[in-house]
């Protein structure tokens, strides 16, 4: 897995940029706010969490989105079990994890501890009674291979104008063979061939409003 860490740069105080990608991990407005927007309220998560979720990701990154929903199920007061997966190729160093995590104080009773705790490809407990597990590698070979089926998806990968392969028409087909009935798929990017794959997956998908200076973003229900 050493030859495939993330490679950064760090910009604006504590942003980290891929340099294979030349896109920044989270927002350089607010991380924070852009994964409530995007993913939690996109995905309706907070009505959920009582539920026993099941979340998935395309694109771990930071651990930003797995803490911020984390956060949340703190804040609901759920005791259903919180249950995260997430596909990474390009995995970041832990202590580049924990930099990039110390921008947002609103994670700092929970970041140290998931940091210690992170494991890659082996599930673990963020906090009790919420598990991830990260699954490293090429997800067009990864999630195919994946048993699980997920409530929720967070697609979070690096621009689809930057990173495609994230984003084709093939690796949508497996998110929605990997969705439950009535699931729900959310993710910043309004790209038509993102939406027309998602389509062919079988979302019901829409176009509403993004965050920040992004126009519209895309959330979906799954209807087959």
């Amino acid at each position: 897995m050493q030859d495939h860490r993330a490679e950064l740069e760090w910009r604006d105080g504590g942003v980290p940029v891929s340099k294979r990608f030349d896109d920044p991990y989270f927002s350089l407005d607010n991380g924070l706010a852009e994964t409530r927007h995007v993913f939690l309220e996109g995905n309706g998560i907070s009505a959920r969490l009582c539920d026993g979720l099941h979340i998935a990701e395309l694109g771990f990154g930071t651990g930003l989105n797995l803490l911020t929903t984390v956060l949340a199920w703190q804040v609901s007061g759920a005791d259903s079990p919180l249950h995260f997966t997430s596909f990474e190729a390009f995995p970041m160093a832990q202590d580049d994890i924990a930099k990039a995590l110390s921008s947002f104080p609103e994670l700092h009773a929970i970041a140290p501890q998931f940091v210690k705790a992170l494991q890659w490809d082996t599930p673990f407990e963020v906090v009790p009674g919420v598990t991830a597990h990260v699954i490293v590698g090429d997800a067009r070979q990864t999630l195919p291979e994946w048993h699980g089926k997920a409530d929720a998806w967070y697609l979070d990968g690096f621009s689809p104008a930057k990173n495609p392969e994230l984003w084709s028409p093939e690796l949508m087909g497996d998110v929605g063979r990997h969705t439950v009935s009535n699931g729900t798929v959310a993710t910043y990017t309004a790209a038509g061939f993102v939406r027309r794959g998602l389509e062919d997956a079988g979302f019901d998908v829409t176009r509403i409003k993004g965050f920040g200076r992004k126009r519209h973003m895309t959330v979906g229900a799954m209807v087959k």
